[in-house]
């Protein structure tokens, strides 16, 4: 009997080696290395191959992507319209954040449609729990409790569905290989063989990942290439919020935003998530301003609350929630290089308010307003949002779509406006003032003399 090969995978990238490595040489990472059994990959003869040619681009005939449409208008912009007919979606999360929820309830109003759920973690009983709880009921919504590929995939080809969702990808296993479920090799094996019936099929293909303590997507690299779409359902589970984020899209616009309000019968879309994240207060205290951010391509107004205190040991702390701490970091060496506040003394806490993340750089002049503001102890007008960049020496660089920033700062009664000078094509609008700055030193002037 011939021995079985064996390889050793990285746990992190896919990497394959020979042998056992301490560091991958692909991603850096140190002790990830994981011995598996791999299969000799049967390879089709010559005369069983099928003949490729090259074919002209002009020659090819494009079609309109077909798309089943969602009642769910969060998960429609985040799919950029609805599910495309053929599409491998992958939807990752932290363990109860909601993502079987939020599948299963996007099924369950797909009346129209017939749609296989296979579950790995999950049994039938705690699925129907969840539907019970939900309110809703399909006619052709079947469950499968199964984690073996080769009996997966011969019910789906008995019962043909209009759409199969995945829970979870990391659970399932092919007798091909001899490694354990939600290693590098099944992972990348099965979601290969979901690829294929995809394409073949033009059914649509959701699976349901993993991440890890690290907030990074389970299982290779190479899992994120091989899908469509990828999706993280994203949120603090102390708030009732919940971010659906678009990572990658191959069918619409990257780095758009779904935002949800996890209620007693599932997670309820939110149309207008601006006025949810604005807190609302009698009277302005220092170290708040609201930032007129975008998240893809869809304005979101934020608020930003910063806390300037003096030190009381030898180092001074630096606590930051929703926000990159090296960002505070850089911005915090501009106002005491350029601006001349001497906060290497003072403690700083940062905190972006209803535990949102965000990574648009406009955000800065928020936060540099919220600082200055708690470090003169000065409150700044709950009329007053800002939108800019700051750059290392100082300068409030440009940003994008300042158009669609005034006009949700104005519909939601926002009065002035800080922009960047250096804006092309600024807007004006009689209900709202734009004031345009160019250095820090002017932000400060504008906002505290």
């Amino acid at each position: 009997m011939a021995k079985p090969k064996v390889a050793f995978f990285c746990q992190h990238c896919g990497y394959e080696s020979p042998k056992w490595l301490g560091k991958c040489p692909s991603c850096g990472q140190w002790n990830s290395f994981a011995e598996e059994i791999v299969a000799p990959a049967s390879r089709p003869s010559v005369s069983t191959r099928k003949s490729t040619s090259p074919v002209s681009l002009e020659l090819v005939r494009t079609a309109e992507e077909n798309r089943i449409r969602i009642p769910d208008e969060e998960l429609n912009r985040a799919l950029g319209g609805g599910l495309v007919q053929g599409s491998l979606i992958l939807l990752a999360g932290e363990p109860g954040i909601g993502k079987s929820t939020l599948l299963l309830q996007m099924a369950l109003q797909l009346q129209q449609l017939q749609i296989l759920y296979i579950t790995g973690e999950e049994s039938e009983q705690q699925i129907r729990m969840r539907a019970d709880r939900l309110g809703l009921t399909h006619p052709t919504f079947y469950l499968l409790a199964e984690t073996d590929m080769q009996a997966i995939m011969k019910v789906v080809h008995q019962l043909q569905p209009n759409l199969v969702l995945v829970d979870s990808i990391q659970t399932l296993t092919t007798p091909l290989l001899g490694s354990p479920a939600g290693s590098v090799g099944q992972i990348r094996a099965c979601a290969a063989i979901w690829q294929e019936y995809a394409k073949a099929s033009h059914t649509p293909v959701i699976l349901v990942g993993h991440i890890t303590k690290d907030g990074l997507i389970a299982g290779p690299k190479v899992l994120e290439h091989i899908v469509d779409t990828v999706l993280q359902f994203e949120g603090d589970r102390q708030y009732v919020y919940r971010l659906l984020r678009t990572v990658k899209n191959r069918f619409g616009a990257s780095f758009e935003l779904g935002v949800y309000e996890m209620a007693d019968r599932g997670l309820k879309p939110v149309s207008q998530p601006s006025a949810l994240f604005l807190h609302q207060k009698e009277e302005a205290f220092s170290g708040s301003a609201v930032s007129a951010t975008l998240e893809g391509i869809r304005p979101l107004l934020v608020e930003v609350q910063a806390l300037v205190t003096p030190a009381l040991y030898g180092t001074p702390q630096r606590t930051v929630s929703g926000l990159d701490l090296r960002r505070l970091q850089l911005l915090l060496a501009v106002l005491e290089k350029r601006g001349g506040f001497h906060l290497h003394t003072q403690d700083v806490f940062l905190n972006i308010v209803g535990g949102l993340h965000i990574e648009d750089p406009a955000l800065d002049l928020a936060v540099v307003a919220a600082l200055l503001s708690s470090y003169e102890d000065v409150s700044i007008s709950p009329a007053t949002c800002f939108a800019g960049e700051i750059g290392l020496s100082g300068e409030i660089r440009a940003i994008s779509r300042p158009a669609q920033r005034i006009a949700e700062a104005a519909r939601l009664g926002f009065q002035r406006i800080f922009l960047s000078r250096y804006n092309q094509d600024i807007p004006s609008r009689p209900e709202i003032d734009v004031v345009l700055v160019g250095k820090v030193e002017e932000l400060y002037q504008r906002l505290f003399q």
